[in-house]
């Protein structure tokens, strides 16, 4: 019988738990509440309702016979894997896994949200060994947009951030502009139906400079273009197609600098249909299913594997 190990991630959105056997995974998540018009909630808002929902979630894994026999538990622990990152709401996970895997005996994995969204996409995408070898990474959330060279570091992976915004996230600026326009947080999927309505648009062509763009200054033009009344289709196109083209340029400006290395999307912002259809059709570009682009627990668990198979735990 396969190893069989449970995940936990508790970002500032979504509450998970899964279960990944090597090869087969399944995630329970559920996002956390969001009040209509607000721009996502307080640390300590998040930290309480994970509290509250995490053993739900993991109660959906128990219903379906999935931890029985569990062999380890991983937890995401902090956003990325450098010095100082830290945010209140993984406590909430990295605690109940941490006495879940004492009280069962077994080990316990930490790793960063950022370490977690790259192993989730790569496996969803079929492509577990992209964690054995460099590769480049983009990690679009709402809120990360960073370009990452990532490689091997034992079970795990190791990322240097070496592109990517210098403000605001392409979340954000999507999240924005869908409550502007009246959609429920976090905004990517609606903003993406409703910009299919838009027909053809263009997007404001953003500076960049070295890998590096700034995205504060669409949404001062987003801003404009609804007090204007344009059509909230036409503006929901056009900070897509913003974001969509300025992650393309990057993309290509990167293939120029490591021309032999693939490009994996991982993050809420890589489910974007457009997104997706622009980057594939420059080849050797990555994607996560849309339902492992968003924040999930299979990454933690997949990691919790990788370290378990390996006699690292």
């Amino acid at each position: 019988m396969n190893l069989r190990v449970l995940g936990l991630d508790t970002s500032n959105y979504t509450t998970s738990a899964a279960v990944f056997d090597g090869v087969e995974g399944t995630n329970a998540g559920r996002l956390l509440d969001v009040r209509p018009g607000e721009l996502g909630l307080r640390q300590s808002d998040a930290l309480f309702q994970h509290v509250r929902r995490l053993p739900g979630q993991i109660a959906l894994l128990r219903e379906q016979g999935l931890l029985e026999r569990l062999a380890a538990v991983g937890a995401s622990t902090r956003p990325r894997a450098v010095e100082g990152s830290y945010m209140p709401c993984f406590l909430a996970g990295e605690s109940q896994g941490r006495v879940l895997a004492d009280t069962l005996g077994v080990p316990f994995c930490p790793v960063s949200h950022q370490q977690g969204h790259l192993a989730a996409a790569a496996w969803s995408a079929g492509r577990l060994e992209l964690l054995d070898a460099p590769f480049l990474a983009w990690h679009l959330s709402g809120g990360t947009t960073e370009l990452l060279y990532v490689k091997p570091e034992g079970y795990n992976v190791a990322a240097e951030a070496i592109g990517g915004t210098s403000d605001i996230s392409a979340g954000q600026l999507i999240d924005r502009t869908g409550v502007l326009l009246g959609l429920p947080f976090p905004a990517g999927k609606a903003l993406d139906a409703l910009a299919r309505e838009g027909g053809e648009g263009r997007g404001f062509p953003v500076k960049v400079k070295d890998l590096t763009f700034s995205l504060s200054g669409m949404e001062n033009q987003v801003k404009s273009m609804a007090e204007r009344g344009e059509a909230p289709a036409a503006i929901a196109r056009f900070a897509l197609e913003t974001v969509v083209q300025t992650v393309r340029r990057v993309t290509e400006e990167a293939r120029n600098r490591y021309p032999e290395l693939p490009v994996l999307c991982s993050g809420g912002v890589a489910a974007n249909s457009r997104l997706r259809q622009v980057l594939i059709s420059g080849g050797r570009t990555v994607f996560a299913r849309p339902e492992y682009s968003a924040d999930n627990a299979m990454g933690p668990a997949v990691l919790a594997w990788r370290s378990l198979s390996r006699g690292e735990g």
